[in-house]
């Protein structure tokens, strides 16, 4: 069988050596030997990873804005629009509710803390100083300042401090007026989806350091904290691993087979994305990549460009799962029973505060300690000290949790809406490698790969 494109032209397959996931491959496998064999030297290069992710976060709010005006708008239909939106946060805050609850199951089952036996009066807080700072600011007054926090200072201090909630409601306001416009408002869509295709081309390039941002990621967290995995938080650690796991085939699986596909091959279908995550930590700098990938896919652009950007925002599903295990963890190590119904009070808030982690820098662990500041009469907030060391390790499985499950979920909105070609998907995820993301950012629109 050969792989040809809608035109008949046969697919171009690069070798091996001419693959992005290649030279990241590469770049993970120095970084090892780095931290391994010199951990003083590992120990600098964090500011490989960190430059490789600035370069990123500097045109992602922009581009969110403008695929999520040109999604909705392009819909040409309100009511449509509005359908769709609702759709996909419904569909995201399910999946994050089981992603904390099968969390807490875990946690309390395998009790990574127990044992541990800290005193709350005694216990050195210090290395969470700045974390707990950063909580208290980032938690505002509960839900009001949640609520509050929505709305930015400016237009322009939402993409300036990089709030993807704030983007996220400018670009509905700004969709629903261009929408009333009508036809007058085509121009600005069409240079809106031109300014996306800008900022992707952008991306396209940065990606090309992506090697040397895992390179200097991974070194950096085996060369400063390569001893704590040999500690008692490794089971907290191997725990956290095994739930992502979990939730991918025990929640996120079925979901699959009740779309009509298999996640298996869903996730060999995005293995060179999941690979750039795990060097750099940070789910945000394979966006382009997997929004043209969902669109060859057999997924429509307009539910593309609503359901990927809004699951950096609302789908937080690896994070969900760090917060809830890393609360009662916490507990555990003081030695607190937590009652059944605190604890479900305290998913509850952490489905809330989950959909602001994307705005804060340092995410999960910013997040955790912020909502624990509402509970810290039961669980001492002060406990975030006992991971902060390990939280870089933890980092990787809530990247790529979190990037499994926005594809997956665009994948599944497009079924339930009835959009989505499930020919052209059945053939992508059979044949992976007819799909060239590289191919497809150059282009204006996807091709799909047919049979031969």
């Amino acid at each position: 069988m050969s792989h040809t494109t809608e035109t008949g032209e046969p697919v171009k397959r690069k070798r091996f050596y001419h693959q992005l996931y290649f030279w990241v491959l590469v770049g993970i496998s120095i970084g090892i030997v780095i931290g391994l064999t010199a951990p003083g030297v590992a120990s600098e290069m964090k500011w490989m990873a960190d430059l490789f992710i600035k370069l990123v976060k500097v045109v992602i709010a922009p581009t969110i804005f403008a695929t999520i005006v040109v999604g909705i708008a392009g819909m040409g239909n309100l009511a449509k629009a509005g359908g769709l939106a609702f759709k996909t946060v419904m569909y995201f805050n399910v999946t994050t509710v089981f992603a904390l609850a099968i969390g807490l199951v875990v946690v309390n089952i395998i009790g990574p803390g127990r044992g541990l036996n800290y005193d709350v009066a005694s216990f050195d807080s210090s290395a969470a100083a700045g974390t707990i700072e950063s909580a208290g600011e980032a938690s505002g007054t509960g839900l009001t300042g949640f609520i509050l926090n929505l709305v930015p200072d400016s237009f322009a201090s939402a993409f300036v401090d990089g709030m993807l909630l704030q983007v996220l409601l400018l670009a509905i306001l700004v969709a629903v007026a261009v929408t009333m416009l009508g036809k007058r408002a085509a121009p600005v869509v069409s240079a809106l989806d031109t300014f996306a295709k800008i900022m992707f081309g952008v991306i396209k390039l940065v990606m090309w350091v992506a090697p040397l941002g895992a390179m200097g990621g991974i070194a950096f967290t085996i060369g400063e904290h390569g001893s704590a995995i040999l500690g008692s938080l490794a089971t907290f650690m191997g725990s956290f691993w095994l739930t992502c796991i979990l939730f991918l085939t025990l929640v996120l699986g079925p979901i699959c087979r009740l779309a009509g596909f298999s996640i298996f091959k869903y996730l060999r279908y995005i293995k060179d994305e999941l690979l750039i995550v795990l060097g750099t930590s940070s789910s945000e700098t394979v966006l382009p990549r997997m929004m043209a990938k969902m669109e060859a896919a057999g997924t429509p652009k307009h539910v593309v460009g609503m359901t990927i950007p809004t699951g950096y925002s609302f789908n937080l599903d690896g994070t969900a799962i760090y917060m809830s295990m890393g609360a009662i963890f916490i507990a555990q190590a003081f030695g607190i029973d937590v009652p059944i119904w605190t604890q479900i009070g305290l998913l509850v808030f952490m489905l809330i505060s989950s959909n602001g982690a994307a705005g804060v820098s340092g995410a999960g662990l910013v997040t955790l300690a912020a909502s624990l500041t509402a509970f810290d009469s039961v669980i001492p907030v002060a406990g975030i000290a006992l991971i902060v060391g390990i939280d870089r390790f933890m980092s990787e499985g809530r990247a790529l949790t979190n990037l499994s499950g926005n594809g997956l979920g665009t994948l599944v909105i497009a079924r339930w809406t009835g959009e989505l070609d499930r020919e052209r998907l059945a053939y992508v995820l059979d044949n992976p490698k007819s799909v060239d993301v590289d191919d497809l950012l150059d282009s204006d629109a996807p091709a799909a790969p047919v049979r031969a």
